[in-house]
């Protein structure tokens, strides 16, 4: 089961009495626990049948004792638990003490008053774990995984229609370009560009070139493109930009770096038949970020990216120690990127 078959299971009466949230896509396991509030509680007992934890500070058992306590006012409560890191293989920063048997026991005899969320800002669960098994056996346990590219531009129709606004297909391109894939990012520029646009508007390219502004990744992305279209002066200017905003050169250098270590990653996976969101998980990017880098890998052969990585490196040691000027060193830099591309093209 997904969230979305979980959602509509709503819309027929059944409600599950424990739920399991994990992901890094916390913006729509937001959106998701809005609508099953507002589907479960009453909105004037809504204040007496709801409760959130988090779970970094407060022990399990103080959760748990909340869903087993009668609901005040109301005939049925809704107790929310995030950071619910002992469910993960990685640290737990809790401070509170928890023991994941209670929760095993809980799950296995739920109290019939109660819906118990618990969510997990993590990729994965760590299945190895007897808690985990458990959960999986009697509690819905949903993932919430970065959208693809197909997702993100329907969720961004969907979005911008809920404004009262309709967004261009090639607006929705553009803003992903512009702002990148993270759904809280994006959902925060819908909002500024259907207030500009007005009530029944329509949002246009135009109106994300004047008022969405790029992000150093997504500019970064922008200069990568420039390069392999044989545009460097473009790619230069760019540059330039970030650097007037007092981005650091040592940063810029790692987002470049980043860049076409994912588009060598992304080249060699689609090789060995890899789908798009498979070179998602395995390089552990955005799969639209994984989309813009296999479609620039396509401009350099493999042997280049694996020559321009091994001159990154070098130049990242350069520049740290101060054997070459940072803006310099980023500069010839992109010059040569420049002259690559056109042998590649060649």
């Amino acid at each position: 089961m997904d969230y979305k078959q979980a959602a509509r299971e709503w819309s027929q009466g059944t409600i599950r009495p424990v739920y399991i949230l994990y992901g890094t896509e916390t913006h729509i396991m937001g959106e998701w626990l809005e609508l099953l509030t507002a589907t479960a509680l009453d909105a004037e007992t809504k204040d007496f049948a709801f409760s959130r934890y988090d779970l970094t500070e407060t022990p399990l058992e103080t959760v748990l004792e909340d869903a087993e306590t009668l609901p005040f006012l109301a005939p049925r409560k809704l107790v929310v638990a995030s950071n619910a890191h002992f469910l993960t293989g990685g640290r737990d920063p809790s401070k509170a003490e928890h023991k994941p048997e209670a929760l095993q026991s809980y799950a296995a005899r739920p109290a019939e008053h109660a819906i118990l969320v618990l969510t997990v800002p993590a990729e994965k669960l760590d299945e190895r774990k007897k808690v985990v098994k458990s959960l999986k056996e009697s509690a819905v346990v949903l993932p919430f995984a970065p959208l693809g590219p197909a997702e993100l531009q329907q969720w961004i129709a969907k979005k911008a229609a809920g404004r009262g606004v309709r967004i261009e297909p090639d607006a929705a391109e553009a803003l992903l370009a512009r702002v990148g894939g993270s759904c809280a990012t994006l959902a925060s520029e819908i909002e500024k560009l259907a207030l500009f646009v007005g009530q029944g508007g329509a949002i246009r390219t135009e109106h994300i070139e004047s008022l969405s502004i790029r992000t150093p990744e997504q500019n970064v992305f922008q200069l990568v493109e420039e390069i392999a279209k044989l545009r460097p002066e473009r790619a230069m200017t760019i540059l330039h930009d970030l650097l007037k905003e007092k981005e650091e050169p040592i940063k810029l250098l790692a987002l470049i770096a980043r860049q076409f270590r994912m588009m060598l990653g992304a080249k060699e996976l689609a090789k060995q038949g890899f789908s798009q969101q498979q070179i998602a998980s395995q390089l552990g990017a955005h799969p639209y970020a994984v989309k813009i880098a296999g479609e620039q890998a396509k401009r350099f052969r493999t042997e280049t990216l694996e020559r321009l990585m091994k001159e990154l490196a070098d130049l990242d040691l350069a520049m740290k120690s101060g054997s070459i000027d940072k803006t310099l060193g980023l500069e010839l830099f992109i010059l040569r990127l420049g002259a690559a591309a056109a042998s590649a093209a060649r």
